[in-house]
């Protein structure tokens, strides 16, 4: 086996950005992800979060399995990431109800459909999650973009992304999208919240 892929290290210019914005061309990655709505922090979205863990671990621990599949390398299973949007364009995005989101977490090179369908079948049998089957494979890129590392709640992002719209006008850029992504570096549950880290992004074209 090659040497192990941490995100943190070998991915720093995506997962690790200063707090200050910077511009950057993010590339295709593959992704396994689940499309849903409603307030992030309802049963729906804690469920479906757990599908994608248990899937993603599964893929992980592989290496212990009869069948090692090809070009297998041991890493770090990477953070979990949303691409938020709204689903009534009229209401304020602090209406929680109104989210519109896909949430995702990138998967090695090496996994393909045809393992993921297997590493479905597995992980359905034996963890039995409804949303399992709500799951799906493909390969995503922002493009060009403009993120930062937010540090504190998540209530608090507006001003971060204020920040950001302020840096891409100077540097001769727009935001040409209201959808986001945000990348999820700390867990919430065991974080203080001032102390919560998240990476913002959104695309951004020349003005």
């Amino acid at each position: 086996m090659s040497k192990k892929i941490e995100y943190r290290k070998d991915y720093k210019d995506i997962y690790l950005p200063q707090t200050t914005p910077v511009i950057i061309d993010v590339l295709k990655m593959p992704f396994i992800m689940i499309r849903g709505t409603g307030d992030p922090n309802g049963e729906e979205f804690a469920r479906a979060t757990e599908a994608l863990y248990s899937l993603s671990y599964a893929v992980k621990m592989s290496y212990k399995s009869d069948e090692v599949p090809v070009g297998y390398y041991e890493y770090t299973v990477f953070p979990l990431e949303g691409i938020w949007d709204l689903v009534d364009k009229s209401k304020p995005a602090t209406d929680k109800s109104n989210l519109k989101y896909t949430i995702m977490i990138r998967q090695p090179d090496f996994l393909t459909d045809e393992l993921y369908i297997k590493f479905v079948e597995q992980t359905t049998r034996k963890k039995p999650n409804p949303y399992l089957e709500h799951l799906t494979f493909g390969e995503i890129t922002d493009g060009l973009c403009c993120q930062v590392m937010h540090i504190g709640s998540f209530e608090d992002e507006p001003e971060s992304f204020a920040k950001m719209e302020a840096f891409c006008k100077e540097q001769g850029y727009i935001r040409s999208v209201k959808t986001h992504r945000e990348i999820y570096l700390s867990d919430p549950r065991k974080t203080e919240m001032l102390k919560l880290k998240t990476v913002l992004r959104f695309s951004i074209k020349e003005l």
